[in-house]
């Protein structure tokens, strides 16, 4: 009896520690989309933002973005994968095909979903009856449930330092994304309150794909290397299907990639002070 109560507390305990990492996962994802909107209130106080600054910082995003799927998905996965699967190449093997469905996975959506880039024009089937601003707002859509996917899925590896500056450099890029997409929708006309109400309505679907992520994770532990390199494979396919080419379509291909290149080591230094 003594026995069987221990392996019941040891179960309860077990639950405990699972509802609270997805609870934390939740919160630290809502954290993340919430930046949006905190990164867009500068646009109460100015009347628009120049093409060249909004460049530059979509630039700095796709560097954090860039940096995380490595530093914080993609090495983590491959260590996972060894501990789990024996030889050289299989380890290696499962996690490069779980980064390949992620991406195809986000393609697809991305294809069939009716969306607007910033410059490029309407993409995706059936958008002749959507509204211009849902069309923007399916697109940034795109953008953050993949990094509330990777935020989950961090958290449900149960290495909360590393989680932790995973969700971090995603809501310190998200603060440039939301001034950029604010941005983007005042030059279109809409009115500076609505602007910044939009962007941070997109970031408030990253705590949904941290839901999904920390969930399958934590209740399936053997599948932590393929989630993170899912996540990894969503992230890297966003970056150069959406934001970078959108960063080089007025001219500011150097000002982008400078951003670029800062938001790079911002995030290499955010994943090593907080490991």
């Amino acid at each position: 009896m003594v026995v069987a109560a221990f392996v019941s507390s040891d179960h309860e305990l077990g639950d405990v520690m699972m509802a609270s990492n997805v609870l934390i996962a939740v919160g630290a994802s809502a954290a993340a989309g919430a930046a949006t909107g905190l990164g867009a209130l500068p646009l109460l106080l100015v009347k628009r933002i120049s093409p060249r600054t909004e460049d530059a910082m979509l630039g700095f995003a796709a560097g954090v973005m860039t940096a995380a799927a490595f530093f914080s998905l993609l090495l983590p996965g491959l260590d996972a994968a060894r501990a789990q699967i024996e030889g050289q190449v299989a380890p290696v093997a499962s996690v490069a095909a779980a980064l390949l469905a992620g991406a195809v996975v986000i393609g697809l959506i991305e294809w069939y979903a009716p969306h607007e880039h910033f410059i490029h024009g309407r993409q995706g089937r059936s958008t002749a009856d959507l509204k211009r601003v849902w069309l923007f707002v399916i697109a940034i859509t795109l953008h953050n449930v993949p990094e509330g996917l990777a935020v989950g899925v961090g958290f449900g590896g149960n290495d909360m330092a590393q989680a932790a500056s995973l969700a971090i450099a995603i809501r310190t890029q998200n603060l440039p994304e939301g001034l950029a997409v604010a941005g983007s929708l005042l030059t279109l006309g809409y009115s500076r309150l609505a602007s910044v109400a939009l962007a941070l309505g997109t970031g408030l679907v990253e705590p949904l794909g941290g839901l999904l992520g920390v969930t399958a994770v934590t209740f399936a532990g053997p599948i932590l290397p393929w989630g993170m390199g899912f996540s990894a494979g969503a992230m890297l396919f966003v970056i150069s299907h959406e934001i970078i080419p959108e960063t080089h379509r007025r001219g500011h291909e150097r000002l982008a990639t400078g951003g670029f290149m800062l938001g790079l080591p911002t995030m290499m230094i955010l994943d090593v002070a907080f490991a």
